[in-house]
């Protein structure tokens, strides 16, 4: 089948909307499918588009179905079109819902945070990771990672927050990965690293050395405003790697409800106080650890290939 799939992201970029489409492409193709990704949909013909991003990609929706009203579209919410554009910009967002034959979102809680008439057309597909082995961390300090670019919804900062003022004697020190925004948040990380001793931004880093963060960190924070559900998660339960994070929907949709690794949003003392607890007690970050490890086979490749194959099998 020929399958075009539109990302508001273009070729080249580490954004999380580029990275979805290059890996969808990859599974679609596993399932013999031919896709084509594009950022402008000039109307070429396809059995099938998969369109990620409500509000952004409302134009190129519009014109598949405009073009070929009774062949399928699957449309991906992001987690700014749940939590930001169905109120700012509801018009287009809603009616990419409408005209979706199908909805994917990324966790278990976005049923009750869209219009109800939509939830029938929800499909939950994980995004998937790939293991990691661990290597022996380093000794002098006790590294926290956190990853993802730095911009306004992703609360960036508050891991490098959270330790600047702890005790002498803590080894607690922040690393972080990710392509600034713009221009003010790369001023406001560098000036971080600069007065804070306990925190470093490397800045957009290749993914291997992700992986190598990944491996050897004792734990990482994601301090999310609001996420899609955030292919950083699935990549540290696989990795074995503990997580602390936010308790906003985006997160507890995959972690799940009981899972003890959260603080209250934007709690900067909160999150202090689980990092020295991770630090000081091994049977929290061990409790961390096993709580993920139960998760990890839902994050799993092959279970990600099933979801696309059944989804696709039922818009046939």
């Amino acid at each position: 089948m020929k399958i075009t799939l539109v990302t508001p992201a273009d070729k080249g970029s580490r954004s999380g909307n580029r990275t979805t489409a290059d890996r969808w492409a990859q599974i679609l193709r596993k399932l013999r499918h031919r896709v084509e990704v594009v950022v402008d949909y000039d109307g070429a013909p396809a059995r099938l588009m998969v369109a990620i991003h409500a509000w952004r990609s409302a134009a190129q929706i519009r014109r598949f179905k405009e073009t070929y009203p009774d062949r399928p579209l699957v449309l991906c919410l992001s987690g700014t079109d749940i939590y930001r554009f169905q109120r700012s910009h509801p018009q287009e967002t809603l009616r990419s819902m409408e005209l979706a034959d199908a909805i994917v979102c990324l966790h278990d809680l976005v049923g009750r945070a869209i219009p109800a008439e939509f939830a029938r057309k929800l499909n939950v597909i994980r995004q998937s990771a790939l293991p990691l082995k661990r290597v022996p961390p380093v000794k002098r300090s006790f590294e926290i990672c956190v990853v993802g670019h730095l911009r306004d919804e992703k609360d960036p900062l508050r891991a490098a927050m959270a330790v600047r003022d702890v005790r002498e004697s803590s080894k607690l020190k922040v690393i972080q990965l990710g392509k600034a925004h713009d221009e003010a948040w790369a001023a406001s990380a560098e000036a971080q690293t600069a007065s804070n001793p306990r925190y470093e931004w490397r800045g957009e880093v290749p993914y291997g050395q992700v992986r190598k963060m990944y491996a050897r960190a004792r734990a990482m924070v994601i301090s999310s405003r609001m996420e899609g559900g955030a292919n950083v998660i699935s990549e540290a339960v696989v990795a074995g790697l503990p997580v602390i994070a936010s308790a906003i929907d985006g997160n507890v949709g995959l972690l799940g409800i009981d899972y003890p690794g959260y603080f209250p949003l934007e709690d900067t003392v909160a999150l202090r106080d689980l990092l020295l607890r991770a630090e000081t007690e091994p049977e929290f970050l061990a409790t961390l650890k096993r709580h993920g490890d139960r998760l990890a086979p839902g994050f799993a490749p092959a279970r990600e290939l099933a979801a696309w194959r059944d989804l696709i099998a039922k818009l046939k």
